[in-house]
């Protein structure tokens, strides 16, 4: 029995589900709301849509497989039709915060390579400004507690991301610190200033980038066009 907030999560997977036509390569982005686009994208596949993807990490990559959904990578294609993925936190710019699950640069990587990028929320993740969300930055292992002495000179905290009492490793052998800005006025320039950093990988940032937000509601699924 699916809970309020996974039943809006199903409801927005399987809508942005329905964009993916024939012929098109797909990223596949990572998170809870995207298992339900690849569960709904795999029964498409099993009634003949003939589509291939790229995932955007080692769990989205098992999930495609578990559904059928035939795979490809950049060493055959260099630029997809569409991307759909999820957030952590999405402002009415749309601009997001990513990275909640610790695949941020695969998913940057992905998504950026699209023609067309749709980001898949239950509306718990719709925020006036970003930042209540720690914003997660992948930091190369060495040195990594003088990045993060670096990163908390622009005024956050910044935590070394642990799952079971050990440090987590991306799907890149990288680490993570989780910065806590609470609020962050300006996104972009938040990007550059962290990138600017030796021994910073990605943030996860991303703007300039949405075409659409699809928005699991208690009772309806919400679309949101760039204007």
């Amino acid at each position: 029995m699916l809970n309020q907030v996974d039943f809006k999560k199903k409801a927005a997977g399987e809508k942005a589900a329905e964009y993916i036509q024939d012929g098109m390569v797909i990223g596949l982005g990572s998170g809870s709301t995207m298992y339900w686009m690849l569960k709904a994208l795999g029964q498409k596949v099993r009634e003949g849509l003939s589509i291939q993807g790229i995932p955007s990490s080692i769990k989205t990559e098992n999930w495609a497989r578990e559904f059928g959904i035939p795979l490809t990578n950049f060493e055959k294609v260099n630029r997809l039709d569409l991307a759909i993925d999820g957030a952590d936190e999405v402002d009415p710019h749309f601009n997001l915060i990513k990275g909640g699950g610790g695949s941020l640069l695969r998913e940057k990587i992905v998504d950026q390579a699209a023609d067309h990028f749709i980001v898949v929320v239950d509306d718990s993740k719709l925020v006036d400004e970003l930042g209540a969300f720690p914003l997660p930055v992948e930091v190369v292992s060495f040195g990594w507690q003088l990045v993060k002495y670096r990163i908390e000179q622009l005024g956050c905290q910044a935590e070394l991301r642990k799952r079971n009492g050990e440090v987590f490793v991306t799907n890149n052998q990288n680490y993570i610190l989780d910065c806590q800005f609470n609020v962050i006025k300006k996104p972009e320039e938040l990007h550059h200033k962290l990138k600017q950093m030796l021994g910073v990988v990605e943030t996860g940032l991303f703007f300039n980038m949405t075409d659409r937000v699809i928005i699991g509601k208690d009772n309806e699924v919400k679309i949101q066009e760039r204007s």
